[in-house]
């Protein structure tokens, strides 16, 4: 934790009216459980290469032949 940047917040935070402060928490909370979650990507690596070709080539078609429609009348 970069304590430097604590400090510079609880400055500002002294600064500010009650009400501003618990919006300030409620902020930093929303903020907590809306960080990305996952794994980075060079512990996937692994991975590379389990799906066989033939059924990339499934999936891609599939792809192609129902993803890239426009219904117009759909909304």
């Amino acid at each position: 934790m970069n304590t430097l940047v604590m400090d510079k917040v609880m400055e500002q935070m002294q600064t500010l009216p009650s009400e501003l402060q618990w919006r300030v928490l409620e902020f930093t909370r929303a903020l907590a459980v809306s960080r990305p979650r996952g794994v980075p990507g060079h512990q996937l690596l692994d991975l590379a290469g389990a799906v066989p070709p033939a059924d990339l080539e499934q999936m891609s078609q599939a792809i192609e032949q129902g993803c890239e429609q426009v219904d117009a009348h759909d909304w």
